[in-house]
């Protein structure tokens, strides 16, 4: 087996074995000069002691002498101080790595029944978002020119949409403006409406009257000052905030310890969804603990809720994996705390579904096969089907499922494509303009068998902008038939 040697920065490198012989070292060549050359390195004569060569102290860091006004001075090219450092800082790692050994989850027995995903679980729960501080005296929301005060709750969402006048593309969203002021308007009927200096009430009538500027100039200078803050006060608030985290950062996942996704609260605010929401600009209320389910192991400590709070429930579920678990305000889904990504979990899954993919290259063939045979069907939603099968297959469009336009981007797939979505151009072209995930648009012009052409303009016959091409298809369809194929 090949030894290694230290170059001149204390690096190892591989030598070969013609490279020793034995374990006595060669006498070095001796030039013309004077100068003893070691390993390539030219050095001045007697400078370096010939046994030193064996050492195992790097070349680089072994001192040379030169007389400097007459007196000797000790030269290193690499600090001893900087090289002990770097080997403290690499024996540190390795006793960390000893502590922290990867469970092989892959390797370990399975268990008889899948569905229990832990036996004991403890966790520390979940961080809310700091409470509100009240503007200061001086700074008001105005209505036609006059400053007006405003219960802390109303205020905190003038706040709101104050601190946004710089994001224009929501703040100038007429959607955005109509929900912000449809919830800003409910809540000072809840809290008692706004006033002027002199007690008096004012009738907040009219978006277009409202002045957030005060409020945006005040958070855009404690911004300002935040940054220009001193680097020793930004990294003494790190710690403090690092070392308020840390409870939270892990939990004890049958006896392991997991790293915990997102075990932070959503603080309130104005929601913006992705592309054109038709919620956008809705207030999105303050999340509390009597609103939070916290899952937990039987004979785990429960979490502290907040002073003057309680849990919403406290599960013991064991065939779940999320942590906590509350009901966002505006769509009415539901949040969990989940672990990482890293996860032994999260790699089960992602394991899981990976295995299923490489399952279905089994039957692709097959699939393929009666698809293109469906796509002369008699049968309408049959052939609707295998041309969406086909789109599928060929140009990796997302299958897509119905959307509730009111409470939801109006984003498509496959599936749920529409009359606008699908251009033919003769003889066999077919343009697709949609919005897909996230709002992104996704436009293609691809060709097509003629007689996916040929199903696509039967699909359009006889319908207009809003209809669906896929009218006899859905989702659920298409996957039962992926499934079908797969078990046969």
């Amino acid at each position: 087996m090949a030894k290694e040697s230290k170059d001149k920065k204390g690096t190892s490198k591989r030598r070969d074995k013609k490279d020793f012989e034995d374990d006595k070292p060669k006498k070095p060549k001796r030039k013309s000069n004077g100068t003893v050359q070691t390993n390539g390195l030219a050095k001045e004569k007697h400078a370096v002691k010939e046994e030193d060569s064996d050492s195992d102290t790097p070349l680089a860091t072994v001192a040379s002498s030169k007389k400097v006004n007459g007196k000797v001075k000790s030269e290193s090219s690499t600090p001893v101080k900087k090289e002990k450092k770097s080997k403290e800082v690499k024996k540190e790692a390795s006793e960390d790595a000893e502590d922290e050994e990867e469970y092989r989850w892959w390797d370990a027995p399975k268990k008889e029944d899948d569905t229990i995903k832990w036996t004991t679980l403890e966790h520390n729960g979940v961080i809310f978002p700091p409470e509100y501080e009240p503007l200061p005296k001086n700074v008001k929301l105005r209505y036609n020119g006059v400053p007006v005060n405003l219960h802390r709750d109303a205020e905190e969402v003038a706040g709101f949409f104050g601190a946004m006048l710089n994001s224009t593309h929501n703040v100038e969203n007429p959607t955005f403006q109509k929900n912000f002021f449809n919830d800003f308007t409910e809540i000072l009927k809840k809290t008692g409406g706004a006033t002027d200096k002199d007690g008096n009430n004012v009738q907040i009538k009219e978006f277009s009257k409202l002045d957030f500027q005060p409020i945006f100039e005040y958070y855009h200078a404690r911004n300002e000052e935040k940054k220009a803050r001193p680097p020793a006060e930004k990294k003494a608030d790190k710690a403090a905030k690092d070392a308020i985290e840390a409870p939270y950062l892990y939990c004890m996942w049958d006896g392991r310890k997991e790293k915990v996704g997102n075990f932070r609260v959503e603080p309130p605010g104005l929601f913006r969804g992705r592309g054109e929401h038709p919620k956008t600009g809705k207030v999105k209320s303050r999340v509390l603990p009597e609103q939070i389910t916290i899952n937990i192991g039987k004979e785990a400590k429960v979490p502290t809720p907040p002073e003057g709070h309680k849990w919403k429930e406290v599960k013991h579920d064991n065939k779940a994996t999320w942590l906590a678990m509350w009901q966002e305000n505006i769509n009415g889904a539901y949040k969990y705390v989940m672990l990482a990504a890293n996860s032994t979990v999260k790699g089960q899954s992602d394991f899981k579904k990976f295995e299923k993919a490489r399952e279905l290259k089994k039957h692709i063939d097959r699939i393929r096969k009666d698809y293109y045979k469906e796509l002369k069907a008699e049968l309408m939603a049959d052939r609707q089907r295998a041309t969406a099968v086909y789109l599928i297959d060929k140009f990796a469009l997302r299958a897509g499922n119905e959307k509730d336009a009111e409470n939801e981007a109006e984003t498509v797939g496959c599936c749920s494509l529409k009359f606008e979505h699908v251009t033919l151009k003769p003889p066999n072209t077919v343009i697709f303009d949609f919005l897909g995930k996230d709002s992104i648009r996704f436009y293609d012009e691809v060709t097509v068998d003629e007689q996916v052409f040929k199903n696509l303009k039967i699909f359009k016959k006889n319908k207009s902008n809003g209809d669906d091409i896929f009218d006899r298809l859905n989702v659920r369809l298409w996957f039962s038939f992926i499934l079908v194929h797969m078990l046969i």
